[in-house]
């Protein structure tokens, strides 16, 4: 079997093709043909953040060409299924995805299945592990994103339950939000993280302390907001001549970066040990974060050491249609010839 995926959630215009093999088998090998990605984040740095009508353009000029160059190693009539992102995000682009999939749907006489595209950001994990059901379920996941920041309970393959989200700023848009008060480059993300790998993080917290938000709280929510606020405070509060220093800026992006890692984790380790989980697994952009995934590993290596840990590929955290077509794959069954009537919600829950 083979499966195309396509995703235009935002600002990336992805396509995909994989092929499954041993489809009879718990959890069978993704082999990943050909995976393309065209970003438009030069496009968009300058107005730190994403313009959903700028980039819906983007993405009809860039579809075709990466189409093209994902289905150079396959002949299209070969291909199964077509997987493609319904929702979340943002819905002019959600739409150009759609659309081009109902094009190819027409043209090659195939059928359609829609994908949630947080659910997506949890299946991307397949493609680098081959894990059982028994070491699986329940999980609790955690997705967090420029959009989201959720903790999910997953009993099983399609079965979830929100145990908690953000009430305000997701911990993506923390990073963005903050990297711009500092007056540093968008996507603010990589920005701050590669700042703060040039400090001792136990310095940079020695000069700047900034609040852990909702941390302590029984709930499993998140707000960055105030986090956000606080770095705003802070920056304001120094000198013009601190706030051009070097040493002021890689600390403040130390702090940052361990505030949103501390409440990432703690409130995601509260929610495995409380729902006895079988497994912790991450999924989302922000997941490529080097020092987060270090840090998760340490804490669930110590705090529940018979819990296992799934995080993708650096390359699979971020948005990719690769991961739109494993779970097209596992929602196979969902499958209609009824593509005409498939709709975009961009407000799309699990």
């Amino acid at each position: 079997m083979k499966i195309l995926g396509i995703d235009t959630s935002c600002d990336d215009t992805c396509v995909s093709i994989i092929a499954i093999t041993n489809p009879k088998s718990q959890i069978p090998n993704f082999e990943i043909i050909s995976n393309v990605v065209s970003s438009q984040v030069k496009l968009h740095a300058k107005y730190g953040g994403v313009y959903p009508s700028l980039a819906k353009r983007e993405h009809q000029k860039n579809l075709p060409v990466v189409f093209k160059k994902t289905t150079r190693k396959i002949d299209i009539s070969k291909v199964d299924l077509i997987g493609v992102t319904v929702g979340p995000g943002l819905e002019p682009c959600l739409w150009t995805g759609v659309n081009f999939a109902k094009e190819l749907a027409e043209k090659f006489t195939l059928q359609i299945i829609p994908v949630n595209h947080v659910e997506a950001h949890i299946y991307a994990n397949f493609l680098n592990y081959e894990p059982r059901r028994c070491d699986l379920f329940p999980a609790v996941c955690l997705v967090v994103s420029g959009g989201h920041t959720q903790l999910i309970l997953m009993p099983d393959y399609g079965k979830y339950k929100i145990l908690g989200e953000t009430r305000d700023d997701a911990a993506g848009e923390c990073f963005d939000k903050a990297a711009r008060i500092l007056g540093l480059a968008y996507p603010g993300g990589p920005v701050i993280e590669a700042l703060a790998s040039e400090v001792n993080i136990n310095r940079g917290r020695a000069s700047i302390r900034l609040p852990r938000p909702m941390i302590y709280q029984k709930n499993y929510d998140f707000s960055f907001s105030g986090l956000k606020t606080a770095v705003l405070y802070d920056f304001r509060s120094r000198s013009s001549k601190i706030r051009k220093s070097k040493e002021y800026i890689r600390a403040m992006c130390a702090e940052i970066q361990q505030a949103i890692i501390d409440v990432l984790i703690h409130k995601t380790l509260k929610a495995a040990k409380n729902f006895k989980a079988k497994s912790v697994i991450l999924g989302g952009g922000v997941v490529a974060n080097d020092e987060l995934r270090k840090q998760f590993q340490e804490k669930i290596q110590k705090e529940i050491p018979n819990t296992k840990y799934y995080v993708p590929d650096s390359k699979y955290c971020t948005d990719n249609a690769a991961m739109i077509a494993v779970t097209a794959y596992f929602h196979r069954e969902e499958a209609t010839k009824n593509w005409q009537k498939i709709k975009v919600n961009a407000n799309l829950k699990m």
